[in-house]
């Protein structure tokens, strides 16, 4: 079943509307930077060294590549089959949202510890609002018996083999009210046309968006005009 809004399209909902409405109906449009693109592959390098302590997970990504809509589908089955069992890039859809969670673990009774890996030093609350709306899908699906992030503790001193692991699930399972309305209101955006959300500091926070380029053309031609 194809999904409408996905992690990082929530994430860029909560910071500009008009951000959201082109990721999702002109994504062609975006730039990204040398360092964001860096940043990007230092990310998958930290997941990837925290997946390798899962030495027998079961990566859905190799197997589907990018049919991210069949994620769901694949990921039920390893999850109704196997008794234990780790995943990777494991697909849960509800509310027209697609989640992708980095590590899942399902533990014998048949619930599942969820891990979300962030390469980032400090436990963002940007890092918390992705992990609040994964908490909110798959728990809809799933029962969630925890859900914790990780990140770099890349000294060694506050994380077992420099990560950061943070049980978060009672703080996120209180925001599911939130995140229900939020993703209410992004779905309205999404029925009408290009919102026309000027230019401002949210461009910047809490990530430089992708199409600032885009936006700062449109205004330089109303100013010309």
């Amino acid at each position: 079943m194809p999904h409408l809004l996905s992690k990082s399209k929530y994430i860029r909902g909560l910071q500009c509307d008009r951000a959201l409405w082109l990721d999702v109906f002109n994504p062609r449009l975006a730039r990204y930077t040398a360092e964001q693109m860096r940043r990007f592959d230092r990310g998958r390098e930290f997941e990837y060294s925290f997946k390798d302590t899962f030495p027998n997970g079961i990566d859905i990504s190799a197997e589907l590549k990018r049919n991210v809509d069949a994620y769901p589908e694949l990921t039920a089955m390893y999850l109704d089959k196997e008794a234990d069992v780790d995943l990777f890039e494991a697909g849960f859809l509800y509310d027209d949202v697609l989640v992708l969670a980095d590590v899942v673990h399902k533990k014998e009774d048949g619930s599942l510890d969820i891990y979300e890996v962030k390469s980032g030093t400090t436990l963002s609350e940007t890092y918390k609002r992705d992990a609040a709306l994964q908490h909110y899908v798959i728990s809809h699906c799933r029962e969630v018996h925890s859900f914790s992030v990780v990140y770099n503790g890349a000294d060694g001193v506050n994380g077992s083999n420099g990560f950061n692991v943070v049980d978060l699930t009672e703080e996120l399972a209180a925001q599911h009210d939130e995140i229900e309305k939020n993703i209410a209101v992004m779905k309205e955006i999404l029925r009408h046309g290009e919102p026309d959300t000027p230019t401002g500091a949210h461009c910047l926070e809490p990530y430089a968006c992708p199409y600032q380029h885009y936006c700062a053309q449109g205004v330089r031609q109303m100013s010309l005009f």
